[in-house]
């Protein structure tokens, strides 16, 4: 592991230092995006199929992956309600 890597490990993620404070009242970009959480849903698929979780720990994952799934799945819903149909 690379002195870089073990120091972004010891800093916890709410803590992350940065050069300057955002101005009063600005939002930051999220750190998480949708495409993000497909990308782990999909990390999740490939690790059960090779075997990657214990049985013990199946039962969690299932239920992480089923939250997953229906948050997205609502997600694209409400995407689809609010963007029109392209070509119109």
């Amino acid at each position: 592991m690379t002195e870089e890597a073990k120091t972004q490990e010891a800093v916890p993620a709410n803590e992350a230092t940065t050069t300057a404070a955002p101005a009063e009242g600005a939002q930051t970009a999220p750190d998480l995006t949708i495409t993000d959480l497909t990308a782990l849903k999909q990390i999740i698929d490939v690790a059960s199929s090779r075997g990657a979780f214990k049985p013990n720990e199946m039962v969690t994952v299932g239920q992480t992956y089923s939250k997953l799934e229906a948050f997205l799945s609502a997600v694209n819903s409400a995407q689809q309600k609010v963007e029109p149909p392209k070509g119109e």
